[in-house]
């Protein structure tokens, strides 16, 4: 059994799976299992991967039903004891990440959930730290990125992203599992690099839509708590659209955490 099994979803992104591949292939800590669905590219990702079949334990190109049945698909065929979504274009933030999740995770028992911090690019082409929320905060939405999330697979076991949503599935995927998770653990490094430009970025409203139904249906929240959480989200969104650079002062940091 491997102990990381690293799900990539990806579609006419060559160029970012070919970053995502260095991030692997780099880390020090090789105890890793690679999957990776390609929903029916056309700019060449399906013959970079058919040259890379020998790396990865698992892989198709085709059409499909977006990220997040793609996400199901491929997670259903993890062997590992963690499971982390590193999606085309998103990379591990240096060659010792694995190895450090590893000792945290070791060191502490295997917590049913490790989540990190990420590096991300506010919109000036400088990558800035984006510290996670505390996992006690998921009301207000994901505790971290994707990226820098890591599900223990037997926590997640007969979970799958909700096919209801276009956004804010994996908000809904990471509660039902903190639902199952007494030992949530902030792994207080910086994990990955994510990827800008995702369908949460294109369509915040949708998503801010998505996320509040959720919390009426998975939280069991009323409505003045939904309105007043989505107030915030809209004003949080009009700040980073019409004054990014008040907003990424708010929100990230310069410099990565040790």
């Amino acid at each position: 059994m491997p102990f990381f099994s690293i799900v990539t979803v990806v579609k006419d992104d060559a160029a970012g799976l070919i970053r995502t591949r260095e991030s692997l292939w780099t880390q020090s800590w090789r105890d890793f299992e690679w999957l990776c669905a390609d929903g029916g590219s056309t700019d060449g990702t399906a013959d970079l991967l058919a040259g890379w079949a020998g790396e990865l334990a698992w892989w198709r190109s085709g059409p499909d039903g977006g990220p997040f049945a793609a996400m199901n698909e491929t997670a259903a065929r993890a062997r590992g004891r963690y499971l982390l979504f590193l999606n085309g274009g998103d990379r591990l933030a240096g060659p010792e990440v694995l190895a450090a999740v590893a000792a945290q995770a070791l060191g502490h028992g295997c917590p049913g959930l490790l989540y990190g911090d990420t590096l991300e690019d506010p919109g000036d082409g400088r990558p800035r730290l984006r510290p996670a929320r505390d996992v006690r905060h998921a009301w207000y939405g994901m505790p971290a990125h994707h990226c820098a999330l890591f599900y223990r697979c037997d926590i997640v076991a007969g979970l799958a992203y909700p096919a209801g949503y276009r956004i804010a599935a994996d908000y809904a995927y990471t509660l039902a599992a903190l639902a199952r998770v007494p030992d949530p653990r902030h792994l207080r490094m910086v994990v990955a690099e994510f990827a800008p430009g995702g369908l949460s970025r294109r369509h915040p409203a949708l998503g801010r839509r998505e996320q509040d139904r959720i919390r009426r249906d998975l939280l069991g929240m009323g409505p003045v708590s939904r309105s007043a959480i989505m107030a915030m989200q809209h004003l949080s969104s009009g700040l980073r659209r019409l004054a990014p650079a008040t907003y990424a002062c708010i929100r990230f940091r310069n410099t990565r955490q040790g």
